[in-house]
């Protein structure tokens, strides 16, 4: 017994040995600007489509990035399935109607309603209208139940904060009536509304209707000329108005890719490498092709995994385990990390950190210091755990000598880059991360010319070979990372 336990000893303190003084440069190395080119022009191209979550083109792209991870050898990610699904829920319009006194109007040539409202029929024996300035006069004013008119579009996100929008949604009103200066329509508006992935919300926005000034005049009357110019009026109109709305729910799936490679004397703890491989899909007739985002995330994982694969092929893989995670949703809201998150398939308590990879093919025009060829933006290394920096910093110094830059770990940053990209969901789950980004956010940024032709792949390489050798030091380390930060909430 004493002789086999020596043996046994002996053989962990070589392996231990074998890991610590194996030279990662020979594999960073298979991380070539060419491989990574070959690829993305396949990740990036048209017959993804865009890459849409819950659409064919993610699905092409899903059904790729799980070949790539079968002939590297690494092993499902999700029980014995490379994939993971989760529902994606979308609302179609069915059937819709808009009276005014009596009078009928057309969808498209005289009203649409938004897709995300409540199916319901809706009848008001009066509107108010509310002009665009007219914030102050509404502190006392009870607008509760209330169907509301306004001259002027809806604007982007009229469930956010301020303008007069926000100030209405937060009055309670029932349905908000917007001009619009598009009717008649020349083109079918959309029929479908936005994804999701929960049929349940813990609050409901107003019904939102847009209008043609034909139908604006027919609620208000011979005043609607002067309602244009008096922006700070509020005036209750007698006016009789039917609204009805009718929709089917769409079922769909999306998935995230998971690729494992399993560890040797620590393959109980694990590291996650993630990119979001979903984008924009199509919109009349473009292809959004998302080559900087995300991917160039999604080319970076394949590559470092190879790199590992290769490494544990030759007797010096990692002595953790590591997860390769291509998530989907994220363009729509994090979606796929939050499902990975919500449902690992490894135990975030025994996970030691995520490395987030998120446009890093790129250069951002806005930085006006130091080398733009030899940089990248190191987000969220100062927050959960203080061995972050030190294991970023030691890998770049040894190997790289990049210029890591920090401005976007700044709480006062506008942007909120720490709380956009999906290693948030890891974070807010106590899992340290660092999250590598270009700051490429004007430009090419959610259009259709980010394209493949444009990534500097030189320097993609480059970025994605400091990922790997910070991956290989957590990896390979004797101790998981410490958390010993509290985290920074979004707020």
């Amino acid at each position: 017994m004493k002789k086999i336990l020596v043996l046994v000893l002996t053989l962990s303190t070589l392996h231990g040995f074998a890991q610590k003084t194996a030279k990662p440069e020979v594999y960073a190395k298979t991380i070539s600007p060419a491989d990574l080119k070959k690829r993305l022009y396949i990740v990036a191209g048209a017959e993804m489509q865009g890459r849409e979550t819950a659409t064919e083109g993610q699905r092409k792209a899903a059904a790729y990035i799980e070949s790539e991870f079968k002939s590297l050898g690494l092993q499902p990610g999700n029980k014995d399935s490379y994939q993971s699904y989760y529902n994606v829920y979308q609302d179609s319009l069915t059937e819709t109607k808009l009276e005014v006194n009596g009078q009928t109007y057309q969808l498209d040539k005289d009203f649409n309603p938004s897709i995300n409202n409540i199916p319901a029929t809706l009848r008001f024996s009066e509107v108010v209208f509310v002009g665009a300035n007219a914030n102050d006069s509404l502190k006392n004013a009870n607008l509760a139940g209330k169907a509301v008119m306004v001259i002027g579009p809806v604007p982007p996100g009229r469930s956010g904060q301020g303008g007069i929008f926000g100030t209405l949604i937060n009055k309670g009103v029932s349905v908000i009536i917007a001009t619009g200066n598009n009717y008649p329509r020349t083109t079918t508006a959309n029929r479908k509304g936005s994804q999701t992935v929960s049929l349940f919300r813990r609050n409901i926005i107003p019904q939102v209707y847009t209008i043609s000034e034909n139908v604006a005049r027919a609620i208000v009357g011979n005043e609607y000329d002067n309602l244009k110019s008096n922006t700070s009026l509020i005036k209750t109109f007698a006016t009789e108005i039917l609204m009805d709305v009718k929709k089917t729910t769409l079922t769909a799936q999306s998935s995230n890719v998971i690729g494992f490679l399993p560890g040797s004397d620590l393959k109980d703890e694990y590291l996650v490498i993630s990119a979001h491989y979903d984008h924009l899909g199509m919109r009349n007739g473009n292809i959004y092709y998302g080559a900087d985002d995300d991917g160039s995330g999604t080319v970076t994982v394949i590559q470092i995994a190879q790199a590992f694969a290769k490494a544990k092929a030759e007797g010096k893989g990692p002595r953790r385990s590591i997860v390769f995670l291509a998530n989907s949703g994220e363009e729509e809201g994090l979606w796929g990390s939050e499902y990975y998150t919500s449902h690992p398939s490894f135990p975030l308590e025994k996970t030691t950190a995520n490395l987030n990879i998120d446009m890093i093919g790129r250069t951002d025009s806005s930085r006006k210091i130091g080398d733009s060829l030899n940089y990248v933006y190191v987000v969220g290394d100062d927050k959960l755990s203080t061995d972050l920096r030190t294991i970023s910093e030691a890998a770049n110094k040894k190997y790289l000598k990049m210029e890591l830059d920090y401005k976007f770990n700044d709480p006062n940053d506008r942007h909120r880059i720490y709380f956009r990209s999906d290693h948030y969901n890891f974070a807010k789950n106590g899992v340290p991360i660092i999250f590598y980004y270009d700051g490429m956010l004007g430009a090419d940024y959610h259009k259709p010319t980010d394209t493949p032709d444009k990534i500097n792949y030189s320097l993609l390489a480059k970025r994605a070979q400091l990922v790997f050798f910070t991956a290989w030091e957590m990896a390979n380390r004797n101790e998981m990372l410490k958390r010993d930060i509290q985290l920074q909430r979004a707020f």
